[in-house]
């Protein structure tokens, strides 16, 4: 049926949302019939009305996700969108293996959900009734360690779930300290792989000259050191789930092989002739920018695409604040596991941590929220002892590994947050972008005009620029140069 005109059955508890969804819809010339309880909407679906079905997840007489099935049983063809203030990972999960169309979390943007109505109702109907299958994901399961309640994060979530009941080759990106492992063992615990197992490899954690072997195996005289035959980490991940962390360390010659085993579905080991069948699904995650290391010939761009399937881009915490308290919340449960006291930051000291850059991410977080439950007596932290940790004890260091590898994005980025937050809430004086630029131009021609040994020649060729260009630019910004070089 045609979008530009539509019985809409809507469910939600809340007055407020159903009258702000029926005026909505109803100027968008759909006809809408809201209800606030489970049953209202039942009995309209049985009785075959809508073309298109609203319902919340909790009702006052029963769970909206429970009646999903029903629905799906009942009419296979009819789209079913389905909204909750419970964001998390398990209701969207719950709702793609279910049937629902969509999920949107509350609260939700009024123009995207009638983006999604659009897609719904212009969406060919199939026969899917039959294909629901759970996997044993209940309303009562907390073990997903993912927290996040922030729109970026509702929208990894919808990702995930639409992908966990599948084969499907994903590759997570982060910064360090984001949660990328998460990601990955949430995909396999809660998906067809479930069973088998999870096998995680850091490829920065191993010597290059062992990351083939550590992968596919090897036979006995492969090497030097190799007095027996030893199984690599697909094998032990058959019919499972093997997470190749890191993967933008992985050395040419292992790039090479995996481009196989992704092509072909089989594998040698080192020193070995016969050919392996892998049934294994591929995560792979990283902080490094894949296509710089492809412009750079460091990695290969045939399986950059093999691995980049199912983008997911996981934000820094600096992007997704808001998420900070149920952050909080959820390390103070793992403390109390722990032995710890648990603590209530308070306002002030919330107002710190959420004006905090993040250098470390969640795991700095984690790392704070457990430090003052063990070294501070008092039930309620102040913002003195948080500012105590975050700038006076050198936490705010970061690791210099993860500087070193930091992108010039990223690096950019931290400075220009410094440099606003710098200004104690208020904004930098008029003509910030003019004032970065040359902050920007001065140092890359400075050090080019360096490397090329003062030939302005050479080093308008190495910045792409006319020759006359680099020599107004190098008088505007008063850049010293080595005097008869040319």
């Amino acid at each position: 049926m045609a979008s530009s005109s539509a019985s809409i059955l809507v469910a939600d508890d809340d007055s407020a949302i159903r009258t702000v969804l029926t005026q909505a819809l109803s100027r968008l010339g759909h006809h809408v019939k809201a209800t606030g309880t489970a049953a209202g909407l039942w009995n309209w679906v049985e009785r075959g009305e809508g073309d298109l079905v609203i319902t919340d997840v909790v009702m006052p007489d029963e769970n909206g996700l429970d009646l999903l099935p029903k629905i799906r049983q009942l009419r296979p063809d009819l789209k079913i969108i389905v909204m909750s203030a419970r964001n998390t990972l398990m209701t969207a999960v719950q709702a793609n293996e279910r049937g629902a169309f969509e999920y949107l979390s509350k609260p939700f943007d009024l123009e995207a959900l009638k983006l999604v109505v659009g897609k719904a109702l212009l969406s060919p109907s199939k026969d899917e009734g039959s294909k629901y299958q759970s996997n044993g994901i209940n309303s009562d399961d907390e073990t997903m360690s993912l927290i996040g309640r922030s729109p970026a994060m509702q929208e990894i979530y919808r990702v995930m779930a639409r992908v966990m009941g599948t084969e499907l080759t994903v590759a997570i990106t982060g910064e360090s300290g984001t949660g990328k492992e998460l990601i990955a063992r949430a995909l396999h615990n809660y998906g067809k792989q479930k069973g088998g197992p999870f096998v995680a490899i850091n490829m920065a954690a191993i010597p290059r000259e062992l990351i083939e072997s550590e992968l596919f195996g090897h036979e006995k005289g492969a090497f030097t050191g190799a007095t027996h035959r030893t199984i690599g980490r697909f094998q032990e991940a058959q019919n499972g789930t093997l997470f190749l962390d890191e993967i933008g360390d992985m050395p040419a010659e292992a790039q090479t092989r995996l481009l196989r085993v992704l092509q072909e579905g089989e594998y040698t080991m080192v020193g070995g002739a016969k050919t392996i069948k892998s049934n294994v699904r591929i995560i792979t995650a990283t902080h490094r920018d894949l296509r710089q290391l492809i412009r750079q010939g460091l990695f290969r761009e045939d399986l950059f695409y093999r691995l980049n399937v199912v983008p997911i881009r996981i934000p820094p915490l600096r992007n997704r604040i808001e998420d900070i308290s149920d952050l909080i919340h959820h390390f103070n449960k793992q403390g109390a596991e722990l032995g710890l006291p648990q603590k209530i930051i308070d306002p002030d000291g919330m107002k710190v941590l959420k004006n905090y850059h993040w250098p470390g991410n969640i795991r700095e977080l984690e790392n704070l929220i457990k430090r003052v439950s063990a070294l501070y007596a008092e039930k309620i932290i102040s913002s003195e002892t948080i500012e105590k940790e975050l700038f006076e004890s050198g936490h705010d260091e970061r690791d210099s590994s993860v500087r070193s590898s930091e992108s010039l994005s990223e690096s950019i980025e931290r400075h220009l947050r410094e440099y606003f937050t710098a200004h104690e809430g208020g904004l930098p004086t008029p003509g910030l972008y003019a004032r970065v630029l040359k902050e920007l131009e001065r140092p890359l021609i400075a050090l080019s005009l360096e490397v090329t040994n003062g030939n302005q020649l050479r080093s308008a060729d190495l910045l792409g620029l006319n020759r006359n260009t680099l020599r107004k630019k190098i008088r505007e910004l008063d850049i010293p140069v080595v005097k008869g070089i040319d």
